[in-house]
């Protein structure tokens, strides 16, 4: 089958088209055959070993601490399930299926566990929309409904409103009873309004932290503010939740829990079938939509690690693998 494999760390041109084995599903397993998928900041960050800080060795020891563990990277996917291993209870072959993989999904197929994050596809979302939403949608349903446990009247701002992770974090917030403020560029207002913010800043022009609003959470989905400013423009018991931290906010977490007021909160989001349903759910109630930026065929995979690696992207960068 056809795979975008990369053999070593470095820029978006490691990243290349190969013909390698196809996986047999094992017992409890399905197998995928892959229609869309996408490349995400972290598939670049595994790509190019680009862990922030103390996160660098970790970061190396689960990727490969000299060459990478494993050559096929790709975290969600869609498509439909072309076999089943002994025993999998999953849905029948040529079902359409979306999900998260966590790896592999940049081929022609892809194998998991059938009792995974793995769910049937919508009737109204194409492979593309549907692959453009397991990533982002479910980091910022997890953040923002577990780890800051939004609630209905809480003020949100939403550092990155219009990346990979904020177009989700923006829409959910929303759904959740909060009053959204994004901060994004000032090219990407009007997107940033239509998913539902009642309030936009411009970073390039200014800076949200000076100003006068107060908020319950400040949810930073691209690592661009750090705590001692977020914390000017917290409620006294408010929340920075930041998607990417190293161990400068370990400490400050730690500190900030001694000291008390304004806190901020580390931690990492997991994945499951459940709520890639709640995902589907919102999805139906009009609640929640994919947003796609740029569509490129597999093998353009290179380009398109190169322009999310730019981040400046608003919305998914889709791969179709024909």
């Amino acid at each position: 089958m056809k795979a975008a494999v990369y053999e070593r760390y470095g820029g978006p041109e490691v990243v290349r088209l190969a013909e390698i084995d196809r996986p047999a599903p094992a017992p409890g397993e399905v197998l995928v055959r892959v229609r869309a998928t996408s490349v995400t900041t972290a598939d670049w960050r595994m790509r190019a070993a680009a862990y922030p800080g103390i996160l660098w060795l970790p970061g190396r020891l689960m990727t490969g601490l000299t060459r990478p563990k494993n050559p096929v990277l790709g975290l969600e996917f869609a498509g439909e399930v072309a076999g089943l291993g002994e025993g999998a209870q999953a849905p029948a072959p040529g079902t359409r299926v979306f999900g998260f993989s966590g790896k592999g999904a940049h081929a022609e197929y892809l194998v998991m566990p059938a009792t995974g994050p793995v769910v049937e596809t919508p009737a109204g979302l194409s492979d593309e929309e549907a692959a453009a939403l397991p990533f982002g949608a479910l980091s910022a349903l997890v953040f923002l409904r577990d780890f800051a446990k939004v609630r209905p009247g809480q003020s949100v701002a939403v550092v990155g409103a219009s990346g990979g992770v904020g177009i989700y974090a923006v829409q959910i917030a929303r759904a959740l009873g909060a009053t959204v403020t994004g901060i994004a560029s000032g090219t990407n207002r009007d997107l940033v309004l239509e998913l539902g913010a009642e309030h936009f800043v411009d970073y390039r022009a200014e800076d949200f932290t000076d100003s006068l609003a107060r908020y319950d959470l400040v949810f930073d989905a691209v690592g661009a503010v750090d705590f001692a400013r977020a914390r000017r423009v917290l409620t006294p018991g408010g929340l920075f939740l930041p998607l990417n931290f190293g161990f400068r906010e370990m400490m400050q977490a730690l500190w900030a829990k001694i000291a008390g007021g304004p806190r901020l909160k580390i931690a990492t989001s997991g994945d499951s079938a459940a709520d890639l349903e709640v995902l589907k759910a919102m999805v139906a109630e009009g609640k929640l939509r994919p947003v796609i930026e740029r569509t490129y065929p597999l093998e353009r995979i290179a380009e398109a690690h190169a322009h999310v690696e730019a981040r400046h992207r608003k919305g998914a960068v889709i791969l179709t693998v024909p």
